[in-house]
């Protein structure tokens, strides 16, 4: 198999796991195999749904027994067997099937599995070729990376801002600074991660119910509390999905909260609250990404977001590193 070949075969993989949703998965990774013999495709799979069969054992299911004598072109390490561990060994049923070839885009980063699952395949006369493409093995899990290397989520810092720089009204609402396509941007970012988090300032003042609103499935709910009382029937403790609470108030209580999501499967952490709670992330380092939607408002001295003056048509420039927004009010 040419070096060409290997690429296009290994870029095919990779689309493959990059088209399943990530919380489909999740806490698991998205994986993607493509089987291959004589130059020609026998099967392409890859992990659809977390508790059902990995890739691996799909494309092998598929191949049969035209499996023995190919090449498996896999976007991450198969996994082994360990303590706690659901699903078989891909790695053992790679070997059981006369796999000859392995041409794998990235270790696991699971402790558990790392380096494991290759060195299963070396040791059973299996070649094996480490392969970069273009295209990032990280980007395509995020979230179980950041839980495998660093025990905390990806995070995301989503924020709504009027462009004087306001990310409420005078009153303390921020309902609605931002419109209707903006809002379902942000409702398909919803369903995109495990976890939102809010402060108990978020609940009391706007009193979110924090859902995907059906653009997909509802992430688990996390609210900072401190010392406030958030009151038994706000909409964030509905029946929709799980709401966990935490009385984190210090820099320490921030990271043993994020280890705790780590521990409880949470790869993706969207971080929905008002300047206080992102300051706190952002203080503590840790903030990977930031989504910051800007509306052509201007909200200073202004006591409800849906009245404030709006800037007619503006216009947006880049000026160095920094944007300008103009516009007639």
């Amino acid at each position: 198999m040419s070096r060409q070949d290997d690429r296009r075969f290994l870029i095919r993989a990779y689309e493959l796991a990059a088209r399943v949703e990530p919380t489909a998965v999740s806490p698991n990774p998205r994986v993607g195999c493509v089987l291959v013999k004589n130059n020609r495709i026998l099967s392409s799979q890859a992990h659809t749904r977390f508790g059902q069969a990995h890739a691996e054992a799909k494309a092998l299911r598929v191949a049969g027994a035209r499996a023995k004598g190919a090449t498996a072109y896999l976007t991450l390490e198969p996994c082994v067997s360990f303590t706690g561990k659901k699903t078989s060994s891909c790695a053992a049923a790679l070997i059981a099937a006369g796999i000859k070839r392995v041409v794998c885009l990235d270790r696991d980063p699971n402790p558990r599995v790392r380096g494991k699952g290759l060195s299963q395949l070396k040791g059973a006369g299996i070649a094996i070729t480490r392969l970069n493409i273009d295209r990032d093995p990280e980007a395509l899990n995020r979230g179980f990376y950041s839980r495998m290397r660093r025990f905390r989520p990806w995070v995301i810092l989503k924020s709504a801002l009027s462009i004087d720089g306001k990310a409420a009204a005078a009153t303390g609402q921020s309902r609605w600074i931002t419109g209707p396509s903006a809002r379902a941007a942000v409702l398909a970012l919803r369903a995109e991660v495990d976890a939102i988090l809010v402060g108990a300032g978020t609940v009391l003042t706007d009193n979110p119910v924090l859902s995907a609103h059906g653009a997909g499935k509802n992430p688990l709910r996390v609210v900072l509390a401190g010392r406030r009382r958030l009151p038994a029937r706000a909409r964030v403790f509905d029946s929709s999905a799980q709401t966990i609470v935490y009385k984190a108030r210090t820099r320490t209580a921030l990271l043993a909260a994020m280890k705790d999501l780590s521990r409880r499967g949470v790869g993706t952490l969207l971080v929905e609250g008002g300047p206080t709670v992102h300051a706190a992330f952002l203080r503590a380092g840790l903030v990977d990404e930031a989504r910051v939607f800007i509306a052509p408002k201007l909200l200073s001295g202004c006591d409800d977001p849906n009245a404030a003056p709006t800037l007619k048509t503006p216009k947006l420039s880049r000026l160095g590193a920094d944007w300008l927004i103009e516009g007639v009010v």
